[in-house]
């Protein structure tokens, strides 16, 4: 372990007890707090309570793409605080907020012109199924209620959200809340088939038919949208098969169906290109973004959607609200400021290349691990990849538990989700970095499995 830092802290003088966590192990947490509390970040490093410096392989929760603590975002951040640190999206808007529209806009796949602005991915999953049942109701066909997710998906934890996602542990508690009407296709994961793939497997294009077994049982006429994520990262980086996201599309269209893709994670560079609708070449009906859009700097996340939604919206007097939905912080004038910041920094610096050059950099690293004891899988694309490990009997998620604290030690924070390890690093990352989080990965492997 590093030597501690001047501003270490140790537990005495850090009270988590009031701290209800999002997502955690709240008793293993507050056994040990300064282990897991981060003081500082800088570039692509986090400095922890105890002093001990941690590779950020995961840019913070998927978000902070371009590392930590970069001054132009926070010179932006500074300026527009002194100039208009809020101003209401309800009658009103701000010059940041109108830019960042009209640039995201830009960068979306053809068609997709207008931006609608939330706070967060879950927030941007629920507004996008609002609009699409609204988009239905208002072209007449107002049976179009269904919504169509996918298992092992992840959008969120807004109450739509958890009701099209398809991760068990986060409905199974909230069962009684959940929307009705709601069907699910099959996830995309067959280790028998996929094992060790690099970039998108070739088996599993016919999986999209399942749509078709949907729309036999529950009728076109009553089904309002799909969503799903291009790659789903929360549930272990699923990488598409070749030819499913485009199947999905064309039964989609062929039946009249909204096609959402949730790209929380992928937009904004994750798969190297600006969204994972780029990369995959598929255009959906509408795109959810959050987190990279500000570096994870201040919360913002959005829809974006095709001009026919849009214009179907734009009905009845001027001056009535067309869409009876937002928040106060919708188009937060901060948030937009860094976006646009963040959008300049991207382009300034290269930063969609230097994630399409370290691809391969981090796809060769991640599957040297093939063979070490107890890595069943390995799953990559764009900077992201991830690695399955052998559960333990009777313990599931015990074992990636074990490599997380583990990586701690050996200076690196890696990301667990069951028995997965997740890793998207910053694009700032370098090549020797890449290697090193790998290596340290290995050397966690071999203590978890020992």
């Amino acid at each position: 372990m590093n030597a501690k830092h001047p501003t270490a802290l140790d537990n005495a003088q850090l009270n988590a007890e009031p701290y209800w966590m999002p997502f955690t192990g709240n008793r293993a947490f507050k056994a040990n707090p300064a282990m897991r509390t981060l003081v500082s970040a800088k570039g692509a490093y986090y400095q922890t309570a105890e002093g001990q410096t941690l590779f950020d392989c995961l840019s913070g929760l998927w978000c902070s793409a371009l590392g930590h603590g970069d001054p132009r975002i926070a010179q932006a951040l500074k300026e527009q605080a002194e100039t208009l640190d809020y101003s209401t999206a309800f009658q009103l808007a701000n010059p940041q907020t109108l830019r960042l529209a009209e640039r995201i806009a830009g960068l979306a796949p053809q068609g997709l012109d207008h931006v609608f602005f939330c706070n967060s991915g879950s927030e941007s999953v629920d507004t996008a199924l609002k609009m699409a049942i609204g988009y239905h109701r208002l072209r007449g066909e107002a049976t179009r209620t269904r919504l169509i997710g996918r298992e092992r998906g992840y959008h969120g934890v807004g109450m739509g959200g958890i009701s099209v996602g398809g991760m068990v542990a986060n409905r199974k508690m909230f069962a009684p809340l959940m929307l009705n009407g709601v069907d699910h296709l099959p996830h995309t994961y067959n280790l028998s088939q996929m094992a060790f793939s690099r970039g998108q497997p070739k088996w599993g294009a016919h999986l999209a038919d399942e749509l078709e077994r949907l729309v036999a049982l529950h009728d076109a006429s009553t089904i309002a949208a799909v969503i799903v994520e291009p790659m789903a990262g929360s549930t272990g980086v699923l990488v598409p098969p070749e030819g499913y996201l485009q199947r999905l599309r064309e039964l989609c269209t062929k039946h009249g169906i909204l096609l959402i893709f949730d790209e929380v994670i992928c937009g904004f560079g994750r798969v190297g290109e600006w969204f994972g609708a780029q990369r995959f070449g598929v255009t959906p009906d509408m795109i959810t973004f959050a987190k990279c859009i500000t570096n994870g700097v201040v919360p913002m996340g959005g829809v974006i959607v095709r001009d026919e939604i849009y214009n179907t919206f734009m009905t009845g007097p001027a001056h009535a609200v067309e869409f009876m939905h937002g928040y106060t912080y919708s188009g937060h004038p901060l948030a937009a400021a860094v976006g646009n910041v963040v959008l300049d920094i991207i382009e300034q610096d290269g930063l969609l290349q230097r994630a399409r050059a370290l691809e391969p950099v981090l796809e060769d690293a991640i599957h040297s691990l093939k063979g070490e004891s107890g890595v069943i899988d390995i799953r990559n694309i764009g900077l992201a990849a991830a690695i399955d490990l052998a559960p333990i009997e009777g313990s599931p998620g015990l074992r990636a538990y074990k490599l997380f604290e583990a990586g701690i030690e050996e200076g690196f924070l890696f990301r667990v989700t069951g028995d997965t390890v997740a890793m998207g690093p910053p694009f700032i990352a370098t090549e020797s970095e890449i290697g090193a989080m790998v290596d340290g990965l290995r050397r966690c492997v071999k203590k978890v499995m020992a």
